[in-house]
């Protein structure tokens, strides 16, 4: 019982701050609606049973099964994810990355800084969304390459110049609304 509170409280702070960060860049529908799978029975009873507190509860399903059933039901469904956004190549190379439109590299921005602070709690900086997207290098193949560096981009912006600024870039410059 306690995991499954636990695993509902970290949800819920989850999707709380990327409504706060959506709600900021003029996402609004997309800050309402995000991670609401995570609440499915896919999701959310795998989510209880691995429950770790400190990462991502799929990490330990997939060391068990081999793969995460939840998942491939959560990047199925929830376009912040590149890996919702592969397809088969026209040039026959098998799959590959398709480019993210801006309002989901958007909304993955908000989805990555918004799980460091859950997950590193009062030890956050900055620069840990950075750092998970570097320890992340290898699973990215499939990111388009004009995605990944987008987000690349943000991340170093949010390290380097502060999460004011960054929000105040990708509204000026990627979704182009004005303050």
């Amino acid at each position: 019982m306690l995991r499954i509170l636990a695993h509902w409280k970290t949800v819920r702070r989850h999707r709380k701050l990327v409504r706060r960060y959506c709600f900021r860049l003029g996402l609004y529908w997309q800050g309402l609606t995000h991670d609401l799978s995570k609440y499915s029975p896919a999701e959310f009873l795998a989510g209880a049973r691995y429950f770790q507190g400190d990462r991502s509860p799929n990490d330990a399903q997939r060391r068990e099964y081999g793969y995460s059933a939840a998942w491939l039901h959560h990047k199925g469904r929830n376009k912040h994810h590149f890996e919702y956004w592969t397809d088969y190549g026209l040039d026959g190379q098998g799959i590959q990355g398709v480019e993210m439109p801006p309002r989901y590299v958007a909304e993955m921005f908000c989805d990555r800084v918004a799980a460091s602070r859950v997950y590193r709690g009062a030890a956050y900086k900055d620069g840990d969304p950075y750092e998970f997207f570097l320890r992340g290098k290898q699973r990215r193949l499939l990111m388009h390459p004009a995605t990944s560096d987008l987000i690349e981009l943000l991340l170093l912006k949010l390290r380097d110049e502060g999460e004011d600024a960054a929000f105040e870039y990708i509204r000026r410059e990627l979704l182009h609304k004005k303050k």
